[in-house]
């Protein structure tokens, strides 16, 4: 079974597998990605849209904000839930965004980054995507320790997908054209931040 497989058979009680304790975990760890008025936001594999009400309120409600994912029926339980504004759906993969360059000024990878096979492509892609001074946000609500060892305990399609060691993921976002500017790795949260250069 690939990744879009599996996340598509769960995707109808993927919102009732999110734990209240992770729910409650949201709200600074959006705060973090420094998501200003106005922003055009591009959450990449944003499943069935936990983030989308959250990044709405911060950038605000005439804004753009996309959330693409690879299962098609994640994105279907995200557009059931009637999120508002100007938001929009993109059935794709990160590392083939179908989107034009620079249009974005936040990406964030919520809970998604370990599941991409290529995450250089993925990483390149969204780099691609980013407007010259851009953000580029690959966060967790748990440790990188925590949620490696939670797909190793599922196993199957998810047992080798990781967080990368923080060397490794400066490399990678390096790799991908972008600069490095930080890797929080905490008990309740994990953050890798990177920016895409002006110059």
């Amino acid at each position: 079974m690939n990744h879009r497989e599996y996340f598509n058979q769960l995707a109808a009680r993927w919102d009732s597998m999110t734990t209240q304790d992770v729910k409650s975990r949201l709200p600074r760890l959006v705060a973090d990605l420094r998501i200003g008025p106005g922003d055009t936001v591009l959450d990449v594999g944003g499943g069935t849209g936990v983030l989308l009400p959250l990044l709405r309120a911060a950038a605000g409600h005439a804004s753009r904000v996309v959330c693409l994912d690879i299962a098609e029926e994640m994105l279907k339980q995200a557009k059931r839930s009637g999120h508002p504004g100007n938001t929009h759906y993109i059935n794709a993969d990160a590392a083939a965004i179908p989107l034009s360059s620079e249009a974005f000024d936040v990406v964030v990878c919520y809970s998604s980054f370990p599941h991409f096979p290529d995450k250089v492509k993925a990483l390149t892609e969204m780099a691609r995507v980013l407007r010259k001074g851009g953000r580029l946000v690959v966060c967790h609500t748990a440790s990188r320790q925590a949620i490696n060892e939670l797909h190793k305990s599922i196993g199957a399609t998810v047992a080798n997908d990781t967080i990368p060691a923080e060397a490794t993921m400066r490399d990678m976002f390096a790799a991908s054209g972008l600069k490095p500017l930080e890797v929080r790795d905490e008990p309740d949260r994990y953050l890798a931040v990177a920016v895409k250069p002006a110059g």
